[in-house]
């Protein structure tokens, strides 16, 4: 059985959704602390002047002490309607909008001030969207409270897994023998990413993900298993 493990990220990139459908459980890392500048709270979409983020602010006062189940959202800031805006002024014109737009519009109305919330039930309606079977499991169910490779080793051992399929940053931080001494294989996603068609000039990898809804719709994605 194959599992992997990652932090909750906003409008995820085509490589999550790979590692999740390569996958027999995905555990939803919610029990890690937030991190600036990371793809948890922001992603990128393509625009006529290139790529720009998207971002959702948060409250960062004390995050250093709580993890992403606990971290806020600051809601304050009008940012839902901002990221609407953004969107449906960069991809009005794409061949899919009109189709694609309304279910934008219904994820980012729904009411949550926690930010691993949003990003789970995001996560839970995109997966339905491309048809994707993996069992979906967040780390704050599991009542493990171990860090960094311990925390994945722990996680592994938990669902009684023989292999472990890992992004390409896990090299930095893994104790593969370890792994190994718990009868575990440990697997680096390699993904190359597809070319689709896109607006706005040469294509431009590793946008969020709703730059390929807008562009080339629901269904399978490209490297779902069985195509």
């Amino acid at each position: 059985m194959i599992i992997s493990v990652h932090q909750p990220a906003y409008l995820p990139w085509l490589g999550y959704f790979e590692k999740i459908s390569r996958s027999d459980v995905f555990v939803f890392l919610d029990t890690v602390q937030f991190e600036k500048n990371s793809y948890i709270n922001r992603n990128k979409i393509k625009t006529p002047q290139g790529w720009q983020w998207l971002t959702i602010p948060v409250k960062v006062k004390g995050h250093t002490d709580s993890t992403l189940e606990d971290t806020e959202i600051d809601d304050t800031q009008p940012w839902r309607a901002k990221h609407l805006k953004s969107i449906e002024m960069n991809y009005r014109k794409a061949p899919f909008f009109s189709e694609c737009f309304p279910k934008i519009e219904r994820l980012l109305s729904l009411p949550t001030g926690n930010l691993a919330e949003l990003c789970w039930q995001q996560l839970s309606f995109w997966i339905g969207e491309f048809g994707i079977n993996t069992t979906m499991i967040r780390a704050s169910q599991l009542n493990i409270d171990s860090c960094k490779s311990e925390l994945v080793l722990d996680i592994c051992k938990y669902f009684s897994v023989d292999h472990y399929l890992s992004g390409a940053m896990g090299r930095g931080y893994l104790v593969e023998n370890d792994f190994s001494s718990a009868g575990i294989a440990v697997e680096y996603q390699n993904f190359i990413h597809p070319a689709y068609p896109q607006r706005w000039g040469d294509f431009e990898p590793y946008m969020a993900i709703v730059d390929y809804l807008m562009n080339c719709g629901s269904g399978k994605l490209p490297f779902l298993k069985g195509d």
